[in-house]
Formats: structure tokens, sequence, C-alpha cells
């Protein structure tokens, strides 16, 4: 990203040409990013059944507890990118270094608290969300590795916000691009038992995000400790820690990291949902297709499925949400509040158009291939057609909660989006995928519904909110 003689990131010219050229090197750092996750799908296809989707199905649950603790902690990167773009655009480099000073170091003493408590909750929470014996099994063992990670999940997260509310956006690409290709490595050799290891199954997924996430923390620290770096924003500095400082980062992160965990508590109610509805079905709808896999989770691994499909999709989603946060965060601390407007209502048209592409190609006339190449058991596939059809085609209303959610939290207005999502989690989320999916009998497409109402009612709060422009008034 190029920048101006001010030092300011350059937002002159085309505002969708600014947002791309921000958003291009954020979303090839998120997809790869997000791959670390979605690639073990993959690899968990090619296991011998019942092994292959009890093992899918164990992967969403463990994600979301995962989220639900390294995620919520994570949102420390809403804080630090805003203070950090705010910072910058008012010309103080300084400023913008203690920010970056306070929220590493908040990032690893909290991250060592969370594993603890993590560790503590880990197997009695999986068995509750996940019903299947053996899938459950796979889901501690794989998630008891990707624990351990929580550290180096959020310092990457806390040096990824820093960059980004620099504009320098490529530094994450980097990271994330080279540590996908390590974890490929890495679970080819650890699921499989190739060159001379163990064969893990499933878990080996988990060593191998560990293992990688720790190549890109380091690999984000090799560009934070460089000379230019150091010497203009002086973050390697003891005597910058500071009680005010992480207060506002944490008085922005705090409702960032509610609403991830309000997220994440209400998807992982409707996996237990989704894993109630096998409990109650058996596998009566696989006999015959899977040689010794009379309890194989087919709604659990089709439901893992689709969020593997979609998650890529949304996260790409989430790049043009994150260049927006930048940007409309640098626009306030310019004074400029029009422009930031501007930015946020270009990049939604951006979305709508990109990611509508998308959806059809998702939700019409890809799906059955998309899910074949995901699962190789027909009793997943024919489950989850049905779902990613609806969420598919939902895609672009995805897409604007998603970028104007990141706005909101680029301005500072993060308690809003939090209100919102403790709102529609609990009160729309959880019980319509209970009544829609059991009470009314929708089964898996009745349960997908409840997101469906979720993600429009996400949008439509988002628009309202973002056009009154009560945020363009928030001070940080």
């Amino acid at each position: 990203m190029s920048a101006s003689a001010s030092g300011h990131v350059d937002t002159r010219g085309n505002p969708y040409s600014v947002i791309l050229r921000l958003a291009t090197p954020t979303m090839i750092a998120m997809l790869s990013q997000s791959i670390v996750n979605e690639i073990d799908i993959v690899f968990f296809a090619h296991l011998p059944c019942p092994e292959s989707s009890n093992g899918q199905a164990a992967l969403a649950p463990s994600l979301i507890l995962l989220w639900a603790f390294g995620g919520s902690l994570s949102a420390i990167s809403v804080g630090t990118q805003a203070l950090t773009a705010r910072r910058y655009a008012e010309r103080k480099p300084d400023d913008a270094g203690a920010v970056l000073t306070n929220a590493a170091f908040f990032a690893l003493v909290a991250s060592i608290a969370f594993t603890l408590v993590g560790f503590l909750l880990l197997k009695p929470l999986l068995h509750l969300m996940v019903k299947n014996p053996d899938a459950a099994e796979y889901a501690v063992k794989y998630s008891s590795w990707r624990f351990l990670g929580i550290a180096s999940m959020t310092l990457t997260f806390a040096f990824k916000a820093f960059f980004d509310g620099l504009g320098r956006t490529r530094v994450h690409m980097v990271s994330a691009v080279i540590m996908n290709l390590a974890n490929v490595l890495l679970c080819w050799t650890l699921i499989y038992g190739n060159l001379g290891a163990p064969r893990m199954g499933p878990p080996g997924a988990g060593l191998a995000a560990l293992i990688s996430t720790y190549i890109g923390l380091a690999i984000m620290m090799f560009y934070g400790g460089a000379k230019e770096t150091r010497e203009t924003y002086r973050w390697i500095d003891r005597k910058k820690l500071s009680r005010k400082i992480t207060w506002e980062i944490l008085r922005l992160a705090i409702p960032g990291g509610v609403a991830t965990m309000a997220v994440m508590v209400g998807f992982g109610f409707f996996l237990f949902v989704v894993g109630k509805l096998d409990a109650l079905t058996g596998g009566a709808r696989i006999a015959g297709q899977c040689p010794g896999a009379v309890a194989e989770a087919v709604n659990g691994a089709a439901s893992t499925s689709i969020i593997g499909v979609l998650k890529l999709t949304f996260t790409a989603c989430l790049a043009f949400g994150t260049a927006t946060a930048t940007l409309v965060s640098q626009s306030l601390g310019e004074k400029d509040p029009d422009k930031a407007a501007r930015f946020g209502w270009s990049s939604v048209r951006l979305g709508l158009v990109m990611f509508g592409i998308i959806g059809l190609c998702e939700g019409l006339f890809f799906t059955k291939d998309i899910l074949a190449f995901v699962s190789h058991s027909p009793a997943v596939q024919a489950a989850a057609l049905a779902p990613m059809r609806m969420m598919g085609l939902l895609t672009p209303v995805i897409a604007t909660a998603m970028i104007l959610t990141q706005a909101l939290f680029g301005a500072g207005n993060s308690r809003f989006v939090m209100v919102v999502e403790l709102i529609l989690h609990f009160s729309c989320l959880m019980p319509l995928a209970w009544l829609f999916g059991l009470t009314l009998h929708g089964g898996l497409p009745g349960i997908w519904t409840s997101a469906v109402v979720y993600a429009t009612a996400l949008a439509a709060a988002m628009v309202v909110k973002f056009a009154r422009g009560s945020w363009k008034l928030t001070q940080i």
C-alpha cells in the first residue's frame, strides 16, 4: 500500500481502487489464514469412513470453542487497529508505537490465563456440544493442540492490527501465506503418517496448525523488529507500558470480545442443535453407505462442510471490512467524517457485486461440485445441499453485515455491535434453530433457516446505524 508524502495512507483517487488496493493483500492473507482450518476438511475427506465424517463433525465445534477463548481475546485487534490508525493519521508515530507495545504485552499475559482456563473446560464443553462419542474424542484431542496456540493467535492479531492500522496490509499477507504452506505440508505429514511421522488422524491437524501459527507469529515479529519499524514507532520500550493506553485499547476491544463470545456461544448452541438432530435420527440415513458407520454424524459433518466453504467467502468479506475499518478510522483522524462515510458505502457496493457473484456460484451453479470436493460421503453431501444453497444465495447480505460491522469497529463504535450481536444470538439464532429444526421438524434446512434470519437482521441493523451517521462523533 502506497503512502502520501505526509505519511498517511494514500486515499486519493477513486474510492473503489483505494479499497481494493488496501483490501487485496488483506484478502489474500485472511484467506490463507482461514485455509489453516479449512484444509483440514479436505484432508479428513480422504480418511477411511467413519473416521472421515466423525473427524469433520468434530472440527466445527472445536473451532467454535477455540474462537470462544482465543477469538474473543484476539478482539484486542479491534482497539489496536482503530487507535493505531487514528494516531497515525494524527501524525503521532510514537503514540502509534505505544499502542503496539501495550497490545502485545496484554495479549501475551492474557493468553496464558485464557489457555489455562480453556484446558479446564475443554473436555466437558466438547462432550456437551458433540453427541457422537468418536467425534467428541477427536474434538478433544484436536482442540488440545489448538489451545496451545492461543498465545500465537492473539499476538499475531495484535501485530496484524498494528500493521493494518498503518495501511501496511502486505505484512500479514506474507506471514499468512508462508504459514499456510507450512500447515498444508504438516497436515499431510501428521494426519496420514507420511515422511516417517506417526499417523495421528484428525488430531494431527491440530498439531500441524499449532506449529504453523507459531511460524506465522515469528514472521510478524520479524517485520515488527525491522529497523525502520523500530526506529519510526519505537514500540520496543518498557517505558511505553501504560495502564491508560491499555485501557484505551480494551475499552474498544472488550465490546468486540463480548460480541465474538456471543457469536461463538450462538453458533455453539447452533451446532448443539445439529448434534441433537444427529442423536435423534441415528445412523439410519447412511446404513450400507459406510460400513461400520452406524453412528456417523451426518448432519454434524454436513454443517462443518457448509461452514468450511462459507468461511472462506466470509473471510474475504472480512478483508473488505478490515480495509474499510482502517480507511474509516484514518479519515476520522483527519477530521473528515464525510470521506469516512464514502469509503464505508463504497466498500458495501463493491461487496454486493463481488460476493453476489460468488454467492451465485456457491448457492446455485456449482453447489454440488463444491460439496463433492469437501466430502466424499453421499449422505453428507445430500444433507448439506439445501442449507448450502440457502447460505450461498445469502452471501451478499452477509457481506454487507460484515463490512459495516468492521467499519463501525474502525470508528470506535464497538459497543453498538456488541449489543446487536447479543440481542440477535440470544433472541433470534439460538431459539429459532431449536424451533425450526427440532420442534417444527424442519431438520437441517430448518436449523440453517435460523442463520438466514439472523444474518438478514444483522445486516439491517448495521445499515441503519451506519446511515444515521452518529458513529462520526465517536472520540477515541
